[in-house]
C-alpha cells in the first residue's frame, strides 16, 4: 500500500471562510480538503485538523514513520512552538509548510517562525492554492 501525504492543519483553520475572510479568503477546511482530494490522483491523503499542540506534534509523529510526506499549516504554532520545530526535526519524511496568508507581511509577532527551518520548503500568501502547489511539490519528492 502506497503512504499516505498527511495534510495536517493547526489551530483555528477549523473556522476558515468565516475568520477574517479579507485575510484568510471565504474557502472553509472542507472546500480545500475537497480540491485537495480531487488532485491526489491515487495519492492516498490523511487530511487532519486540531486546536491542540500536542496532538499536532504526535500527528508528525505518526507522519513521521507512516506517511510519504507532510504539509503542514501550524497556524499560530508556528510562531510560538519549539515543540513543533523539534518535532519537524527529528521527522524523516520531507515536509512542507503552507500558510494562507504571508506572515512575513503581517505583524511583527507573526514574523517570528519557528517551523520555517525545520521544513523543507514553505508556500505562503497563495491563499487555498498554496495546499494544491504544496501537494504537487510533495507528489514530486516523493516520486508519485
Amino acid at each position: 500500500m502506497t503512504k499516505p501525504v498527511y495534510v495536517l492543519g493547526g489551530p483555528n483553520l477549523n473556522l476558515l471562510g468565516s475568520r477574517e475572510p479579507e485575510i484568510y479568503g471565504h474557502e472553509t477546511l472542507a472546500d480545500i480538503h475537497a480540491r485537495l482530494e480531487a488532485l491526489a490522483d491515487g495519492t492516498p491523503l490523511e487530511l487532519r485538523q486540531t486546536n491542540h499542540e500536542g496532538e499536532l506534534v504526535g500527528w508528525i509523529q505518526e507522519a513521521s514513520e507512516k506517511g510519504a510526506a507532510i504539509i503542514l499549516n501550524a497556524a499560530a504554532y508556528t510562531h510560538t512552538s519549539i515543540a513543533l520545530h523539534d518535532a519537524l526535526k527529528a521527522c524523516k519524511t520531507p515536509v512542507i509548510e503552507v500558510h494562507l496568508s504571508n506572515p512575513a507581511a503581517r505583524e511583527a509577532f507573526r514574523q517570528v517562525n519557528y517551523v520555517s527551518p525545520a521544513v523543507k520548503a514553505t508556500i505562503a500568501g497563495l491563499g487555498a492554492y498554496g495546499y494544491e502547489l504544496a501537494l504537487m511539490a510533495a507528489k514530486t519528492l516523493t516520486g508519485k
